[in-house]
């Protein structure tokens, strides 16, 4: 289906900690639209700190979707994610001209406005075996698995996250293929046009940010609250920053000040990562998230 002139996709994309959510509710609320989140860290009702979601004040300045909207036991993968999305769109599409896409989760931003190719079931034997061979020879081995069977899924992937890496072995031994080859056929159509902008700061800003970001969390009670979530820390919600750490340090492996620091540095790193991610797409405008008007202007510019 070719694109409708009238309909438009606006997606804010750009590393954790940046700014995203303040410019995403000012542009929609001038806009007079809706959010959609797409970090799927967010999407979890229970992770109210860790997670930095939007604030109350802006959940009622603007109508947000796909934000807190699961239970950390709730199952949800990228290619749902995909398909509730774009059949919300075909109905915001219907009142508002323009919706805003707002996140630093890169593959299920590439889902929305690409697609990506169903993925093959995985025989149980195989999924039975690998599991065992994990549970025999670690996490590491693991990932050695993967290095040596798609490279270039090893380093884009989060290394401490055991569920995605397993199921990216899965699919290359079932299929014989790289897991990222899935990722890069040939583009779905969308019957809406999509403006892709993306941020960016020098990077000795964005660490301040981030480590500040971490330091207002512990104040808020990020402690306490992965405290109360400990019972469930092996829920692949919770194999995430900031969660992971602080289990570590309940677990009395590691301090709380050495747990804090690990939450700033993995930070860092995933922050890195996601800039990574998003600069490999040249479809992306790239700004500073202080230069609002610039932003709002160039938006407006591709409304006419």
């Amino acid at each position: 289906m070719p694109p409708d002139d009238k309909s438009l996709l606006i997606i804010l994309a750009g590393p954790t900690a940046i700014g995203k959510t303040d410019l995403a509710v000012d542009i929609a609320h001038k806009l007079n639209t809706c959010i959609i989140g797409c970090d799927s860290r967010q999407f979890y009702k229970e992770l109210k700190i860790g997670t930095a979601p939007p604030s109350e004040e802006q959940l009622k300045k603007v109508q947000h979707h796909f934000v807190q909207f699961l239970s950390i036991h709730d199952y949800y993968n990228v290619s749902k994610y995909e398909n509730d999305v774009n059949a919300r769109l075909s109905e915001f599409f219907k009142t508002n001209r323009a919706v805003v896409l707002v996140g630093g989760s890169g593959l299920y931003i590439d889902a929305v406005v690409k697609g990506i190719d169903d993925m093959p079931d995985i025989d149980t034997e195989l999924r039975d075996d690998l599991n065992r061979q994990l549970s025999e020879k670690g996490l590491e081995w693991l990932r050695a698995q993967l290095q040596k069977l798609d490279f270039e899924t090893y380093q884009k992937i989060d290394l401490s996250n055991k569920n995605r890496i397993l199921r990216a072995v899965e699919v290359c031994l079932q299929t014989g293929m790289p897991y990222s080859s899935f990722l890069k056929r040939q583009s779905k159509s969308r019957p809406y046009k999509m403006l892709k902008i993306a941020l960016d700061m020098p990077r000795e800003l964005l660490y301040d940010r981030i480590n500040n970001r971490v330091d207002i969390m512990i104040k808020q009670g990020l402690v306490e609250e992965v405290k109360h979530y400990y019972p469930f820390k092996n829920l692949v919600a919770l194999k995430t920053v900031g969660y992971k750490e602080l289990f570590d340090y309940f677990d009395n492996k590691i301090t709380l000040e050495e747990a804090i620091d690990l939450i700033k540095r993995n930070t860092r790193k995933y922050a890195r990562k996601q800039l990574t991610w998003f600069r490999r797409d040249k479809e992306y405008h790239w700004f500073h998230p202080g230069a609002k008007d610039q932003i709002m202007n160039f938006i407006l510019s591709q409304l006419k």
